[in-house]
């Protein structure tokens, strides 16, 4: 239980799907509640799909790459952390590459927005991409990845509840409602980037200092 908590709770507040809210409220504003329904399944399904099959073989890429996975969680680290400061000075949309005008214009153009620029890259970006191969390394037992399984499906739910209710969120909180709250992730992002950064490079150190 303690594993599912802390991997829900860190996989929840780095995707922020609360950010992302005022983007998918203005790409689905001429949408119906039905389409609009099938647009956050849609996105929450494309998120599952990536996030799982990243945390599954991340490891591989790494090996591929030569690259260690304590530089990867230092880098990640730094992702996260560098997002945390988006989200706390409330330039998280433009940390991500995301102008809303450009974004509407090249949405309007495509099919469908659940796989970019919803999934790809606002919710699954490389923060939690890092943070679950990280993960996979950290716990290889069977039991673990499952239960890591069941709480990135338990946040793509969440999200799924959040995109869809994204209106009324809206309508209920207002911008500054969800600046604020933004701003709450925005500081446990941080410390949790942080924490990623300092385990990896006191790991790093003892190894060179043993």
């Amino acid at each position: 239980m303690d594993l599912f908590i802390y991997a829900f709770a860190a996989l929840f507040s780095v995707i922020n799907p609360l950010g992302t809210v005022p983007i998918f409220v203005g790409l689905t504003k001429e949408d119906s509640n039905a389409e609009r329904s099938k647009t956050s399944i849609l996105t929450a399904v494309n998120i599952f799909v990536i996030l799982v099959i990243s945390f599954f073989t991340g490891k591989y890429i790494l090996n591929f790459f030569g690259i260690s996975i304590e530089s990867l969680r230092i880098a990640g680290g730094l992702i996260i952390v560098s997002s945390g400061f988006a989200l706390l000075t409330g330039t998280f949309n433009k940390h991500k590459g995301m102008d809303r005008e450009k974004v509407q214009n090249d949405a309007y153009q495509r099919e469908g927005v659940a796989l970019t620029p919803l999934a790809i890259p606002m919710l699954a970006g490389p923060g939690s991409i890092s943070f679950l191969i990280g993960l996979n390394e950290e716990y290889s037992i069977l039991l673990d990845q499952v239960i890591i399984v069941l709480s990135i499906l338990t946040v793509c739910l969440a999200t799924f509840l959040v995109l869809k209710s994204a209106p009324f969120i809206v309508k209920w909180l207002g911008a500054s409602g969800i600046n604020a709250i933004s701003r709450i992730i925005g500081f446990i992002v941080i410390a949790i980037g942080i924490e990623y950064i300092s385990s990896s490079v006191m790991t790093v150190l003892g190894i060179v200092f043993r």
